[in-house]
């Protein structure tokens, strides 16, 4: 079954037919919301909002492990991530849609692994490809039925937040080669590696990132959250594809 997970501009899906509401427990805490399964597509699926119902935990205060556990448990064999970014290659400006296929992890502190704790045996994933080949496919046919833009590669780099970065920090991130900059793909896509899930991302560039563009000197949250609600939009008609797929 596939699984949603909203990010910032998307905690919640329009067209969703919501069939349940289930709260979810897990040997590692509750998920950021209840997960909802309903009908989207023509296709049953699950919705998790990753900041919560009302976006209140920031991306380091996320509970990862619970929310990629529970959307397990709850049926999910597949994960379709919706995330906004910043823009640090030139040609991701504000409202470009994109498919990343690489991570760079600069977070700390953050529980990386369900192999953690007394007695966890030591396990090691295969993470060379981050993100699931077959379900990105799947993810840019669904664009392409729909006639929306989207861009097929991009690394994603993965800082800590919740604050924005500084221009540097970009113009370090660039030379490491990371082309979106976000807060919130990493550890989620180890973990759903760890699950035995497909996973795959949908990336909104929101802005250009510090330093950059028209962010050259400082970043406009307002306008940030303009474009997010436009190119949600297209996001959602995607995402219907694919549920149908």
């Amino acid at each position: 079954m596939l699984a949603i997970l909203g990010g910032s501009g998307l905690a919640q899906l329009p067209n969703l037919a919501e069939m349940r509401r289930m709260a979810v427990r897990t040997a590692f805490g509750e998920p950021s919301a209840p997960i909802i399964l309903g009908r989207f597509g023509g296709r049953e699926i699950l919705f998790l909002a990753r900041h919560g119902a009302a976006h209140s935990i920031a991306p380091h205060e996320i509970n990862y492990r619970a929310n990629i556990q529970a959307l397990k448990d709850s049926g999910a064999t597949q994960i379709a991530s919706v995330a906004t970014v910043g823009g640090i290659r030139r040609e991701f400006g504000p409202g470009a849609l994109v498919v990343p296929h690489q991570i760079i992890d600069y977070t700390w502190g953050r529980a990386p692994t369900f192999f953690d704790g007394p007695g966890a045996k030591v396990t090691h994933i295969d993470f060379t490809e981050p993100y699931t080949a077959a379900l990105r496919a799947r993810i840019l046919a669904a664009a392409k039925s729909c006639g929306e833009a989207i861009t097929d590669g991009g690394c994603y780099g993965a800082t800590q937040g919740p604050r924005l970065e500084t221009a540097a920090e970009i113009a370090r991130m660039e030379r490491d080669g990371a082309d979106l900059v976000g807060m919130t793909g990493m550890p989620e896509a180890a973990l759903a590696r760890e699950a035995g899930l497909a996973y795959a991302a949908i990336a909104v560039v929101a802005n250009h990132a510090a330093g950059k563009g028209d962010s050259a000197h400082a970043i406009s949250i307002s306008a940030i959250e303009a474009v997010v609600e436009q190119a949600m939009q297209r996001v959602r008609r995607i995402l219907e594809k694919l549920a149908a797929s």
